[in-house]
């Protein structure tokens, strides 16, 4: 969940300075595909997803004695 309202800011913030240099710079004609919000959110997710899920499943495989034995 983090992850993706972590994207949706930053597609926030994309869409935000897309359109501040559309109007201020009026030569440079500034667009934003939607195959890319929908691409940028994906990659945040799988992200997420990724270094979430790998630590937990290498820590549920620990044995708890072994674990905690050097603490």
């Amino acid at each position: 969940m983090l992850c993706v309202v972590g994207g949706l800011l930053g597609i926030g913030v994309g869409v935000l300075f897309m359109l501040i240099l559309h109007f201020a710079v009026t030569f440079l004609h500034a667009a934003l595909s939607m195959m890319w919000i929908v691409l940028a959110i994906v990659v945040s997710c799988a992200i997420g997803l990724l270094f979430g899920i790998y630590p937990a499943w290498k820590a549920a495989n620990l044995d708890p004695i072994e674990a905690l034995r050097y603490e």
